[in-house]
C-alpha cells in the first residue's frame, strides 16, 4: 500500500511541475530554476563529505560516507534529459547512495546537450571511469544513474565492452531512459500519471538536442536496441507512474534474454524518481536501501 507521505509528495510535484510548465519557460531558464530549487529540497545527508574536485577534465565532486565499508566505489550519472541536471540538482540523491551502500560516490558533472550534443557526455563517462579506475589500482567501480544518466550509465557499459575494457561492478539504473525513439507502450498509456512528461513534448526536444544530427536509435543513444549479452549484474527500479516505465521493463527483459544477470522492481505507485525524496518517505528510503546493498555486495 502507498503511503500517506508519498501520495502528498506526489501530489505536490505533479501540481508545482505543471505550474512550471505553463510558463514555457526557456532551456536556459529551466536549468536555472532547478539549480536553485533543487539544493533546498534535496539535501546532503549531514554524513557525507562532499569534495570538489575534477577528473579527466571533467568536474565533479567525491561523496564520502563517515562509515566507509566498501573496497570499491560508485560513479554517478545524473539525469536531466542530457540537456540539464547538475550538482546541484542531485548530490543529494548521490549523497544517500553513498550512504546506503557505504562507500564513496563520484558525482560526474558531465556535458550537457545542446552546448555538447552526442557524444560528449558519454566521452566524459568513459573518461571518468578509466582514470578512476587507473588511479585505484583496479578496485571495483560500480555505475549507478537516474533517467538520462541511467541510459548513459548503459550506454558507458557497451562502450566499455566494446573497448575490451574493464567492465563496471554493477549497474544501477533508477527509471532509465533507454529508448530516444518513443517506441514503448507507457509513453501511451501514462502520460496522464506521471508528473514529469505530461506529453513528448519537452523528451522529443531533449532527444533531438542530444542525439545533434545522429540516428537516435543507435545503440549508444538508446541503449535498449543493443546486444545486451555479457553486461555487468544490474538493478533497475522504476515507478508505475512514468512513461518511461517501459524503457525498464524491455531493458530487463532483453537483458535476461540474452543471459545478461539483470532484476528490475516496479514500484506501482512511483513516480519518475522517486529516489529523490530519500529520507522523507519510506518508498523513497525502501528503494535507496535495497539499491545500496545491491552495490555493496559487488563492491565489498
Amino acid at each position: 500500500m502507498q503511503s500517506i507521505k508519498s501520495w502528498i509528495f506526489y501530489h505536490a510535484v505533479k501540481s508545482r511541475l505543471a505550474k512550471i510548465a505553463q510558463k514555457n519557460y526557456s532551456l536556459p531558464e529551466l536549468r536555472k530554476i532547478r539549480d536553485e530549487e533543487a539544493p533546498r529540497i534535496f539535501k546532503l545527508p549531514k554524513e557525507i563529505e562532499l569534495r570538489e574536485t575534477k577528473i579527466a577534465d571533467c568536474s565533479g565532486a567525491w561523496l564520502t560516507p563517515a562509515v566507509n565499508v566498501g573496497d570499491g566505489c560508485i560513479l554517478y550519472l545524473h539525469g536531466g534529459a542530457y540537456v540539464m541536471g547538475s550538482m546541484k540538482t542531485h548530490r543529494g540523491l548521490a549523497g544517500h547512495l553513498a550512504l546506503a551502500a557505504k562507500v564513496p560516490v563520484f558525482f560526474c558533472d558531465y556535458r550537457l546537450a545542446p552546448e555538447h550534443p552526442f557524444p560528449a557526455a558519454l566521452d566524459d563517462a568513459i573518461a571518468v571511469f578509466k582514470t578512476i579506475h587507473e588511479t585505484t589500482s583496479g578496485r571495483p567501480i560500480a555505475v549507478a544513474g537516474d533517467s538520462a544518466g541511467g541510459g548513459l550509465a548503459l550506454a558507458l557499459a557497451l562502450a566499455l565492452r566494446e573497448q575490451s575494457f574493464q567492465a563496471p561492478a554493477a549497474l544501477a539504473l533508477m527509471s532509465p531512459w533507454t529508448d530516444l525513439t518513443f517506441s514503448s507502450e507507457s509513453h501511451a498509456s501514462k502520460p496522464s500519471v506521471d508528473p514529469f512528461f505530461p506529453d513528448q513534448t519537452f523528451l522529443r526536444m531533449s532527444a533531438d538536442l542530444y542525439a545533434g544530427g545522429q540516428p537516435v536509435a543507435g545503440h549508444l543513444i538508446s541503449p535498449l536496441f543493443a546486444e545486451l549479452g555479457n553486461m555487468p549484474p544490474t538493478l533497475i527500479h522504476v515507478g508505475g507512474k512514468e512513461v518511461l516505465m517501459d524503457d525498464s521493463v524491455r531493458l530487463a527483459k532483453k537483458m535476461v534474454d540474452q543471459n545478461s544477470e539483470a532484476r528490475i522492481r516496479v514500484f506501482p505507485a512511483m513516480w519518475h524518481v522517486w529516489q529523490n525524496f530519500a529520507g522523507r518517505f519510506k518508498e523513497a528510503d525502501e528503494s535507496i536501501s535495497e539499491i545500496g546493498k545491491f552495490l555493496s555486495a559487488r563492491l565489498s
